[in-house]
């Protein structure tokens, strides 16, 4: 079975998963999922929607390995520690 999933747009993605819900995904099965769409990012042509899909779903399955490094510096005080939150989503 071919992995293939639909954009936003319409626009078929071939060798990528469909995630419905990236914010839910599994540190494990994030770490699994990220090799694969990295792997399609180094593919695909950046500005198109497959490839916004990919990039999105990554930053979203992976904000909590963000915000948990981030936690890391909460003794720096609460701004700093956004400041590395949003460094870590970019």
């Amino acid at each position: 079975m071919a992995l293939m999933t639909t954009t936003a747009a319409g626009t078929r993605v071939p060798g990528l998963p469909d995630v419905a819900d990236p914010s839910k995904v599994a540190p494990k099965d994030a770490r699994d999922l990220s090799r694969l769409f990295f792997g399609q990012l180094a593919t695909l042509e950046e500005g198109t929607p497959e490839y916004s899909y990919a990039r999105n779903t990554l930053i979203e399955m992976n904000m909590s390995l963000v915000r948990y490094a981030a936690g890391r510096f909460r003794s720096r005080g609460p701004e700093e520690m956004e400041d590395i939150v949003q460094v870590g989503m970019i």
